[in-house]
């Protein structure tokens, strides 16, 4: 499952969340972990890919 930052628009506060693909397709209210408002937008940042190859 992916992560995805969010920034608080009310108290600043910069935090993580993971969720299904569903789920972040769907639109999940996301609630800030340190005030608790759901006035939070997503950051946008580096998008990183782990794979793995047999050898």
């Amino acid at each position: 499952m992916p992560d995805y930052d969010f920034k608080c628009t009310e108290c600043r506060k910069r935090f993580t969340e993971t969720q299904t693909f569903e789920e972040h397709d769907r639109g999940k209210r996301v609630k800030c972990p340190k005030c608790g408002t759901q006035k939070v937008e997503r950051v946008i940042g580096a998008v990183f890919a782990k794979t793995s190859k047999k050898s």
